[in-house]
Parts: structure tokens; C-alpha cells; sequence
């Protein structure tokens, strides 16, 4: 209980500096407190590795500038590669892919189902390559693609059996 207190403690004391930079960061406030809060769990998590422990405020705001920053480079990544796909693999005269119902329907799928969806048939990786970028076994993946497509077919009225609108 004496360790429950003193991580309360160290979020009173803490996490409302670390939210301001991650709001100033970001732009955007509700963007901030979440890489504050992800920023101070995984600083807690390591708090026994941490020499100094007086130096934890430090430590959680080099923690909320890193993910910013990460978070930053693997957005545009991710931008980049999406645009080079895209662009190599367009043809003038096809559609977009992502329709606006299909991509309405995709928000509404938990976020897990959501990614082994958009990773195996937007990115068109392996369940193996999935799996690994979820950190978790190609089984949970074959299982998440599944009710994700199921999913998707009953919200967008149709029983097809293919992939081929998606």
C-alpha cells in the first residue's frame, strides 16, 4: 500500500507538466494528457530501475517529449510508405479502395480487429508480419481479421465471401 502512495504521490506532483508539454507538443490538450498518462505508466513501470528517484519528473518529461517525437516519425512513416504504395500501385482510372462506408464501418471495429484488418488486406502483410507488429501470435491475428471481417460484412449489408471490397 506504502508503493501505492507513492506513485499517487508522483502523479499529483507530475503529471499535470508532463500533460502541458505533451498539449504544447501536440497541439492539442486531449492528445497531451494521453501521452502524459502512457508517458508516466511506463515511467512507473521502471521506477525501480530509476538511480535517482528525485529525478522522476525529469524522467517522465524526456518520456513524454521521446513518444511525441516517435509517435511523430512513425506517423510520417507510415505516410510515406502508404503514399509510395499508393502511388505505385494506382492505376489512373481506379477507385479508392477505402470507400466511405467502408471506412465508417472500420471505426466502429475495436481497435485490435481494426488493425489486423488494415494490416493484412490495406498493407497486405502476412499474419506473421502482423502478428509481430501487434506483438501477439498469428492465431490471435487469423481470429481478429476473422470477426473483423464478419464484422464489416454486417455492417455493410453483405454476406460476399471474398475480400474484394475491402
Amino acid at each position: 500500500m506504502d508503493e501505492d502512495r507513492h506513485v499517487a504521490e508522483l502523479y499529483r506532483r507530475h503529471v499535470s507538466a508532463a500533460a502541458a508539454l505533451g498539449a504544447a507538443l501536440t497541439g492539442d490538450r486531449a492528445a497531451g494528457e494521453d501521452v502524459a498518462q502512457d508517458a508516466f505508466l511506463r515511467c512507473v513501470s521502471r521506477l525501480g530501475l530509476l538511480r535517482n528517484q528525485d529525478r522522476f519528473r525529469s524522467y517522465l518529461l524526456r518520456t513524454v517529449t521521446r513518444t511525441v517525437i516517435d509517435d511523430h516519425r512513425r506517423a510520417d512513416a507510415e505516410r510515406r510508405a502508404w503514399s509510395r504504395r499508393t502511388t505505385a500501385t494506382a492505376a489512373p482510372a481506379e477507385r479508392d479502395p477505402i470507400t466511405d462506408e467502408l471506412l465508417d464501418a472500420l471505426r466502429k471495429l475495436p481497435l485490435r480487429q481494426r488493425t489486423a484488418v488494415a494490416a493484412r488486406f490495406l498493407l497486405d502483410w502476412s499474419e506473421l508480419q502482423t502478428a509481430q507488429a501487434m506483438r501477439c501470435r498469428p492465431g490471435t491475428v487469423k481470429s481478429l481479421t476473422s470477426r473483423g471481417l464478419a464484422a464489416l460484412r454486417a455492417a455493410m449489408g453483405t454476406t460476399e465471401t471474398t475480400d474484394d471490397r475491402i
